[in-house]
C-alpha cells in the first residue's frame, strides 16, 4: 500500500477571504490508520474530499505514492470512500451494492462473486448478501459500505464520519470492528470525525485541525501527554483538560494557597515571550483531593456525575479574583454532596504550561 502527502495542500472557496484548508503539510505512512479531527468547520472533511479528488486543491498538491494526484479525477486514483450515509443503492442486493464497483469496471461475474463473499466473510455478511438494505440495522448497513470499499481493492481507504448515524453503543463496537479490520487489512486509511474519543480509540496517529490549520500531529498517547498548544490541551481528552491563568512567581506559580513546581524551560520561555503569568494545565485524573490547612485551590461542588467506577466533579474556584470552572475526578465509592468545598492541588510531574500571549506549550 502506499504513502498519501499533503504539500502545503490549500483549497480556497470561490468567494472566501480565508482558506478552508491552509497549507496543509502531512506525510501518511503505507498502511497507516490516520484520523483527522477537530470542530465543525476546522477543514477535516474538505481535507478529505481533496484527497479524493471532490474538491479543487487551488494551491500546493497531494500525492499518493509516487503518483501526483493533485489534478487526477477520482476514478483515476485508486481511492474507496465510505460516507455518513453509506450511499447504499435501496434497490439491490447487499451483494450486488458490494460488487456494483466492480460491474462498471467490467469484471466478469465470477470474479465479482468471489470477491463479494470474501468480503462478506471478514465483515460477517455472508448470511445478508441477497437482502436488500432496509431490512438491515444501521451497523450492517455502515459494514455494507464498507465491503463495498474492499472489494475495490483501492489503495488508500477515505472514511468521512461512516459512524456518527449509529447509536452509541453500537459505535463503539462498530469503531472497534473498524480498526480491526484496517490492521488486518494494512491498506492505508484517512479517517474523518469530530469525535475525539474516535479519534483517540481508533489512530494509529492523530491529526487535529481548527480553522483550517494543523495544529498537532501524533500518536493519540503523545498528543493526550503532551498537546502542542491551549487548542489542542482543551480538545483532546473527555471531560477536556482544566486551564487556569496563574501568576508567576519564584520557583513556580502560584496556584491557590499552594506554589507548584514547573519546569525551568517554562518559566524561561514566558520571560522570553514577557508573560506574567502562564496558563497551567491540569487533566481532572491529576487534581489531588487534599484536606484542609491552607494547602491547593478550594472547589464549589456544582454537580456531580456519577459514573460507578469513578465520578466527576464539576465544580467553581476563585483565581485571581475570578470564577473559573474546573473538573476533578473522585472515587466512584466517595462522591460529594453538592455545595461541599474541596480542597485540590496537582499531582507532581502531571502539570503542562502554556504561553498566555502565544497559546503554545512552553515545555517538553
Amino acid at each position: 500500500m502506499p504513502t498519501v502527502t499533503f504539500d502545503k495542500a490549500t483549497r480556497l472557496y470561490p468567494g472566501g477571504q480565508k482558506p478552508a484548508v491552509d497549507a496543509l503539510d502531512l506525510d501518511i505512512a503505507d498502511g497507516e490508520f490516520l484520523v483527522l479531527v477537530g470542530p465543525s468547520g476546522c477543514g477535516k472533511s474538505t481535507s478529505l474530499r481533496m484527497l479524493a479528488g471532490l474538491e479543487d486543491v487551488n494551491g500546493g498538491a497531494i500525492r499518493i505514492g509516487d503518483r501526483d494526484v493533485t489534478y487526477l479525477p477520482p476514478k483515476d486514483r485508486n481511492i474507496a470512500m465510505v460516507f455518513q450515509n453509506y450511499a447504499l443503492y435501496p434497490h439491490m442486493t447487499v451483494a450486488d451494492n458490494m460488487g456494483f464497483a466492480l460491474k462498471i469496471a467490467g469484471v466478469n461475474k465470477a470474479e465479482i462473486r468471489k470477491k463479494v463473499e470474501e468480503a462478506g466473510k471478514i465483515l460477517d455478511l455472508t448470511e445478508y448478501l441477497d437482502r436488500k438494505p432496509k431490512a438491515l440495522s444501521g451497523g450492517q448497513r455502515q459494514r455494507v459500505a464498507m465491503g463495498r470499499a474492499i472489494v475495490r481493492e483501492p489503495q488508500v481507504f477515505l472514511m468521512d464520519e461512516p459512524l456518527s448515524n449509529l447509536d452509541a453503543k453500537l459505535r463503539v463496537q462498530t469503531r472497534t470492528q473498524i480498526a480491526s479490520l484496517q490492521r488486518r487489512l494494512g491498506i492505508t486509511t484517512v479517517y474523518v470525525t469530530h469525535d475525539q474519543v474516535e479519534a483517540m480509540t481508533m489512530g494509529d496517529r492523530v491529526a487535529v485541525l481548527k480553522d483550517g490549520l494543523l495544529q498537532q500531529v501524533d500518536s493519540p498517547r503523545n498528543m493526550y501527554d503532551r498537546p502542542a498548544n491551549l487548542f489542542v490541551a482543551g480538545f483532546i481528552g473527555s471531560p477536556a483538560m482544566n486551564l487556569i491563568e496563574v501568576p508567576l512567581v519564584d520557583g513556580g506559580v502560584k496556584f491557590g494557597d499552594s506554589l507548584i513546581e514547573v519546569p525551568r524551560t517554562a518559566i524561561a520561555g514566558a520571560a522570553d515571550a514577557g508573560d506574567r503569568t502562564v496558563t497551567l494545565g491540569v487533566r481532572p485524573e491529576h487534581l489531588d483531593l487534599v484536606s484542609e490547612g491552607g494547602r491547593g485551590l478550594a472547589v464549589t461542588v456544582n454537580v456531580v456525575e456519577e459514573l460507578g467506577a469513578d465520578g466527576y466533579v464539576y465544580g467553581s474556584v476563585n483565581v485571581g479574583g475570578e470564577t473559573r470552572d474546573l473538573v476533578v475526578r473522585v472515587s466512584g465509592r466517595d462522591v460529594p454532596r453538592k455545595g461541599e468545598v474541596l480542597h485540590v492541588v496537582p499531582r507532581p510531574g502531571e502539570t503542562h504550561v502554556f504561553s498566555t500571549s502565544t497559546g503554545l506549550r512552553l515545555h517538553d
